[in-house]
């Protein structure tokens, strides 16, 4: 059997990422404003509220929208 020396180990440090306020608010506002649509459509997307005629919306998204909880009959 063959003795190997132990290799010496280097600590790295992980450098923090800087994010400038503004783009930090630029991704917040593009995320929520894509987490509202989605809440839309699936939520509330039927009835009164409807952006589009006929339930082809609703029939495409109706099982997720049971699966997430919502009733929709």
């Amino acid at each position: 059997m063959s003795s190997t020396t132990p290799t010496a180990r280097t600590h790295e440090t992980a450098t923090p990422l800087v994010l400038p306020t503004s783009a930090a608010m630029t991704w917040l506002l593009g995320t929520t404003v894509v987490a509202m649509i989605v809440y839309y459509f699936i939520g509330v997307e039927q009835g009164a509220t409807a952006v589009f005629s006929g339930a082809q919306v609703h029939e495409l998204i109706h099982d997720a929208r049971h699966f997430l909880g919502f009733p929709c009959h």
